[in-house]
């Protein structure tokens, strides 16, 4: 009684999952992709579980048939192995339906988990291009390959565990013997064995003919894919064992009909033997002492092979490079000609999140992604401009308030979105948002006609939970937005398509068993309206409806349409395309955003293809999930569509809003600025010396750490061309700081889209890289940049940007003050600087305008020399001293007004504009008195209060928008 009840139990929970499975895919109209699975999923469970049993539990029970009639007596009497068989045989029927049962449970369970590869064999998609050593589609490769390598897999494993079944079976009834002097068997076990073996040297002979096609990804060679040796001995050597193997075979099926062990074992010694020689030794001679000798010249046209799939693969064989003469010298230049960095991002979106977290919050249970995102919006003019935006989440409820009935009923979700132009700030260095508040507003909010606000699916950690919302909509429970001016809030109903009705009982039964929640099925609130919401994360949606898509790191939200939109990047990938060089997807991506794990970090399963070949979409209200097909010449989209017909919508179907926040992936675009560090590279003997290859840069904001500069999303105005939203990166030599190359990519969304463009640097002109230009920042204004972060204040220094800008390179990098407000909030950033950098000269002001005066107006802003280093005079001492002294009097104002309870933010502008005036005194004596050779982020004076952390915690009030 006790098992069925436990067994019912376990059926209602499987049922649960399963059953609640279906409903969540029913709620999203993605019911194809939930049967489709799931019934490939139990054919393949049922072939592989059936075959097994078959193959495995047909050979012990042919085994036990053979039994020798009478007994072990046959061969002298009885052994140890009676007394195993005595214990056993009462037990055998109920040893072996167990034994089969968890054999099929575990077959069947690793054959269902290869639904992918069975679907993409039935499914696949010609690609319309030969591989060069078999002159074979690469669909093969992709496709057909996987599933004749998981089929041969699962017959070797079938044959040796019938093999082990069938001899011990054999033993344990007294067909073969252990004794002196040598093995005894009955003639039915020595032709039961033999058939077996010969079957799986025959699957032997296979296999080898098989390997010679995996060639294609060897990595013997210099590069990925069949090197000289793959080709002129491993090829050979697997034809020839293959042959040999179909002849030991028949050796071995030879020995049914002739007693004896010496047929199967001249064959299996001869197997074994061969494979050494020819398998191994023979190859290791060739690469030896033929490749190794002159490895440039045999490995040539397979370093060709490997260069040209390896641009196929990763997509960026249509990569434009070209010559950059960049000038270095500022005074040769006529930059009042070029406007193309006059509106560039100052924002930094890495930084700037704690910013709208503490004036933008409201309230200490919402809380803003990190880092926020980098779209493009209208001005009003008609141009478009960098934003950065975020939503507001809902992160938890009050802890004081965080009971079952607040997290999952009435703090169901965020609202709001808000924005700011990237490239410029309010008088208080703050945002100038656009879009902000609860309600919304701002001209942002209003020419982007946003309608729906609230944010049910989005990024906060709070999405991993599930909430039920609906309910009476005549007594809306679900908190809105809190009352602005007063402790009182609004409340709504949810009224969206999304989520899974959970008004009656079964329903409710099955959510209470999934989540393990009584009040589920208890609570009064929940009625018919009700709707329960979970799997909320963008990101975690789209991997549930589209499991064979590969996502971006980094959802970001737009309005469109009217509505608050997550829009993600769906990647197909793969590994069995040939001859191209394989490498980790978590490595390839990782940088300064994926380390703070700040993003979704890739795994690091290896590819060696990839496309970007779906745009996803999720409403942030109700849920719904689309999919649009980017790249319809992927052929591994093709397979997909075929095996889910219409999930996948035509591109054309996507709305004109939606396209025009269209960008190009982040990820995408880490994985083919790794691979075109070598791959710029089309020449075989070239690529082989390697002097040429590049490094992406390591992040010069990050100091001593090893990790990558990010790509950053901004306008940028190529050569030749019209400002342009774009992608961009930089590149150094393998050897040697100063910049090898500069790379952006359209990311627009209109007909330029993913148009890549490489200025190689001249060799005969250094140009300063990243973190040289990082270091002379540092070292120019140390002293000035030291003087703002006293007190409780610290200097954080922005993304450094880089931009072909009056025929040579520019350097742009905003500087922050992050500042403690008082009452308790945690520190957060304000821009006070723009720094500016054309070759050797720099700039430094408030605004980029200033900066860049600095540099191409005006009389150049030398360094000190030596001698006036050493040599200061009394005035020049007097006029530092006094600009010391205002500086800090007017930081002392700043901070009063800062820990004001509300910040008194009129009086704090007017501290940082006397700040100002009494940083540029600063500078101007700087240029006859040494800069400070401390760090910008040396402590402060002895004078100066101590230092607060900038990484304080807490869980702040809110700080009034200056501007609101």
């Amino acid at each position: 009684m006790a098992i069925a009840l436990v067994a019912i139990v376990a059926l209602f929970f499987l049922f649960s999952g399963i059953y609640t499975d279906y409903l969540w895919f029913d709620a999203t109209n993605f019911t194809t992709v939930f049967t489709g699975v799931l019934l490939t999923q139990i054919v393949l469970f049922l072939v592989g579980a059936v075959l097994m049993v078959g193959i495995a539990g047909g050979n012990m029970l042919l085994a036990f048939r053979m039994r020798p009639m009478f007994g072990p007596a046959s061969f002298g009497g009885g052994s140890g192995a009676d007394r195993y068989r005595m214990a056993l045989d009462p037990h055998r029927k109920l040893i072996f339906i167990v034994g089969m049962g968890l054999l099929a449970l575990f077959t069947g369970s690793s054959f269902a988990g290869q639904w992918k590869t069975w679907l993409q064999y039935i499914n696949g998609a010609a690609f319309g291009k030969q591989d060069q050593l078999f002159k074979m589609d690469v669909s093969f490769f992709m496709f057909d390959y996987p599933f004749i390598r998981m089929v041969l897999n699962f017959l070797f494993t079938a044959v040796i565990i019938s093999i082990v079944l069938a001899a011990i079976t054999h033993y344990l009834y007294g067909g073969f013997r252990l004794q002196s002097p040598g093995v005894h068997a009955s003639r039915a076990a020595r032709t039961h064995l033999s058939l077996l073996l010969g079957i799986f040297v025959l699957l032997k002979a296979v296999a080898y003919w098989v390997d010679r096609y995996g060639l294609v990804f060897s990595d013997r060679g210099f590069v990925h894919g069949a090197s000289y040796t793959d080709v002129n001995a491993v090829l050979p050597a697997k034809t020839i064992l293959a042959i040999i193997a179909l002849i030991c075979a028949a050796l071995f099926f030879a020995g049914v009909v002739r007693p004896g062990g010496m047929l199967p074992g001249v064959s299996f010694g001869l197997l074994v033997l061969s494979a050494i020689l020819i398998g191994g030794v023979y190859p290791a001679l060739v690469e030896q002492f033929q490749v190794k000798p002159n490895q440039q010249g045999k490995e040539a046209a397979y370093i060709q092979r490997n260069i040209e799939a390896t641009r196929q693969s990763y997509n960026v064989d249509k990569t434009e490079v070209e010559t950059y003469n960049a000038v270095a010298d500022p005074a040769k230049v006529q930059a009042n000609t070029d406007t193309s960095v006059s509106g560039v991002r100052l924002l930094d979106p890495a930084l700037v999140s704690s910013t709208y977290e503490q004036t933008q919050r409201i309230r200490g249970f919402y809380s803003f992604a990190e880092p926020l995102d980098v779209d493009r919006y209208n001005d009003g003019t008609g141009k478009l401009v960098d934003h950065i935006v975020g939503v507001r989440e809902m992160s938890a409820p009050p802890e004081a308030q965080n009971n079952w009935i607040n997290k999952a009923l009435v703090y169901t979700h965020g609202y709001g979105f808000v924005a700011a132009p990237g490239n410029k700030v309010d008088s208080s260095g703050l945002p100038d948002y656009d879009a902000k508040d609860m309600p919304v507003i701002g001209p942002l909010a209003a020419s982007a006609k946003l309608q729906e606000p609230r944010v049910y699916y989005g990024e906060s950690p709070s999405s991993a939970e599930y909430v039920i919302a609906g309910g009476n909509p005549n007594n809306p429970q679900e908190l809105d937005y809190p009352e602005t001016g007063g402790t009182g809030q609004k409340n709504t109903t949810y009224t969206g398509q999304g989520g899974v009705p959970v008004g009656s009982f079964l329903n409710r039964l099955v959510y209470a068993a999934k989540y393990g929640e009584k009040n589920i099925l208890l609570s009064g609130d929940i009625n018919d309206n009700s709707k329960i919401l979970y799997v909320r994360n963008p990101r975690e949606r789209i991997e549930k409806v589209a499991p064979f898509l590969t996502l971006d790191g980094n959802p970001y939200p737009a309005i469109v349409d009217g509505r608050i939109t997550w829009i993600v990047d769906g990647y197909t990938t793969s590994n069995d395309y040939p001859y191209a060089q394989s490498e980790s997807l978590g490595d390839m991506t990782r940088d300064t955003t994926s380390d703070r794990r700040v993003i979704a970090q890739q795994p690091s399963d290896r590819i060696n293809y990839i496309r970007n070949s779906v745009k996803a979409t999720v409403d942030a209200y109700d849920g719904t999930v689309k999919l649009y097909g980017w790249d319809n010449n992927d052929p591994v989209l093709k397979t997909w569509s075929n095996a889910f017909p219409g999930i996948i919508r035509p591109a054309s179907e996507m709305s004109a809003d939606l396209r025009s926040h269209v960008r190009y992936p982040e990820d995408l675009f880490k994985v083919q600025r790794y691979t075109l560090s070598r791959y710029h590279i089309t020449n075989p003997a070239a690529f082989y010396s390697g002097q040429d290859f590049w490094n992406v840069p390591n992040d010069p904001t990050q100091g001593s750490q090893n990790v990558k500069q990010p790509p950053y999303y901004l306008t940028t105005t190529m050569p030749g061309g019209s400002p342009t939203f774009s992608l961009t990166t930089t590149f150094v030599p393998r050897q040697g700081p100063n910049l090898a190359a500069f790379m952006a990519v359209d990311s627009s969304g209109g007909s330029g889209y993913g148009r890549m463009r490489i200025l190689r640097m001249p060799s005969s002109t250094p140009i300063p890289g990243p973190g040289q230009a990082q270091n002379s920042f540092q070292s120019r204004f140390a002293g000035e940049l030291n003087l703002l972060g006293v007190g409780a204040s610290s200097v954080r220094y922005g993304n450094l940007l880089t931009l072909p800008y009056a025929g040579g390179l520019v350097y742009i990098e905003p500087v922050y003050i992050q500042v403690a407000a008082g009452g308790g909030q945690e520190p957060y950033p304000i821009l006070q600087r723009v720094l500016v950098s054309f070759g050797s000269k720099i700039g430094v002001a408030r605004t980029l305008e200033e900066a860049l005066t600095e540099i191409f107006g005006g009389e150049q802003n030398q360094q000190p020399t030596e001698q006036q280093q050493t040599t200061p005079n009394a005035q020049t001492n007097t006029a530092l001293n006094s600009a010391i002294s205002n500086a800090k009097k007017a930081y002392e104002d700043a901070q009063k007004a800062l820990q004001a309870s509300p910040p008194d933010w009129d009086a704090y502008g007017d501290a940082q504009k006397r700040l100002q005036d009494a940083l540029k005194a600063l500078e101007g004596a700087n240029t006859r008195q040494p800069a400070p050779s401390a760090s910008p982020t040396a402590s402060p004076p002895a004078s100066a209060a101590p230092s607060a952390s900038p990484t304080a915690t807490g869980s702040p009030p809110p700080s009034p928008s200056p501007s609101g």
